[in-house]
């Protein structure tokens, strides 16, 4: 317990939040007792069930035995890297994009602890790798399937729409990938052997993952992640010693705060004269909510002043990058690495992303 209140007293974003909410409370109009509701608890009940999940493999030694593998079959740091990388593409258009981390990233990070490949720097690249996948279909990521879901357009349709934007932004952060990791031959740092394997925990890490997705899906989270963390806690109650409270607790307190935020009488008021029935303006409008609010927020306060939900998929996909706030993916993916200068070298990427990425939504929409 003490190492955990350490731990967030140590947490600056959690502390930026708290403060956040202070603020927030003496401004807006909704009563203490209706914070608990401002919550997406089904959420946080999937955020939690896939970091147990994901700490099961990681503890079952898996993630270390498959480091070694990868090690072993990848010649160079960048073969390494394009090749974390565009699994995170893959895997964010169809496990989400907060999924396709939680499964690339333990395993980058045990990759990066054998190996000189620079942690901190991968990771960041696999944060904007998800939010270029993600963008592709309406299951990528939670804006798009609220989007899908508002337009009453095919399941096909929707991809049309977003592939351009999502193939160039894949193949731009795959040209960029290539610069920035050499091609010099990897070398292990760490050459102790790998430790045994713990099959029980992995093989109960692994057969609940499906179930828990498909629970999830059918709006059954809650009930599922009490069936995870009774597993865990009867099998390995370390697993769940070992979680990312604060990780959970930041997530919180961000539904709590962006919605209040959002309730606001002069940000409402602000959104309002934007001119959203231009098209162009919507645009921009939605990169810039993203960077302030995250880009699912902004795609549900845009739906209810416009119905182009094309120019919303642009915007709040592109808005993605840039902040760490710009999405939730983002932050999931600084708060694993845990690394001195991470969320620093995050923007420094991310922002001049964002800008070319900006650009290229404009031309696809406007000049297309």
């Amino acid at each position: 317990m003490t190492a955990l209140w350490r731990a967030l007293r140590a947490d600056r974003l959690l502390q930026i939040l708290l403060g956040a909410l202070l603020l927030l409370a003496l401004v807006s109009a909704v009563p203490l007792q209706r914070y608990p509701a401002l919550v997406d608890w089904p959420t946080i009940a999937a955020l939690t069930g896939l970091l147990a999940l994901t700490k099961g493999l990681e503890l079952s030694g898996a993630l270390a035995w498959l480091g070694h593998r990868l090690i072993a079959a990848m010649a160079t740091e960048r073969r390494a890297a394009l090749l974390l990388v565009l699994a995170s593409v893959m895997l964010s258009t169809v496990l989400t994009n907060d999924v396709a981390l939680f499964v690339v990233v333990p395993l980058t990070l045990g990759v990066c602890r054998l190996t000189a490949i620079p942690a901190a720097r991968l990771v960041v690249f696999e944060a904007l790798a998800v939010n270029a996948g993600s963008a592709l279909t309406p299951i990528g990521n939670p804006q798009n399937l609220f989007l899908w879901q508002l337009s009453h357009v095919s399941f096909g349709g929707f991809v049309a729409h977003m592939l351009p934007l999502a193939a160039l932004l894949t193949v731009l952060l795959l040209a960029l990938t290539a610069a920035s990791f050499r091609a010099r031959p990897i070398a292990v740092t760490d050459p102790t052997r790998q430790g045994a394997l713990d099959h029980r925990l992995l093989w109960t890490a692994l057969l609940l993952y499906v179930p828990f997705l498909v629970a999830t899906d059918l709006h059954h989270a809650g009930a599922a992640l009490l069936v995870v963390l009774a597993l865990m806690a009867l099998l390995r109650p370390a697993v769940l010693a070992r979680l990312d409270w604060g990780l959970l607790l930041v997530f919180i307190l961000m539904f709590i705060d962006l919605r209040l935020l959002a309730g606001l009488a002069p940000v409402q008021a602000a959104i309002a004269g934007l001119g959203l029935e231009a098209p162009s303006h919507l645009y921009f409008a939605g990169i810039g909510a993203s960077q302030a609010i995250s880009n699912v927020p902004a795609a549900i306060a845009l739906a209810a002043y416009s119905s182009d939900w094309k120019t919303i998929a642009y915007a709040v996909s592109v808005g993605g990058f840039g902040t760490a706030v710009g999405s939730l993916a983002n932050l999931i993916a600084l708060r694993m690495v845990k690394e001195a200068g991470a969320w620093t070298l995050f923007h420094l990427y991310a922002m001049p992303f964002l800008l070319v990425a900006t650009g290229i939504g404009y031309v696809l929409l406007f000049w297309t």
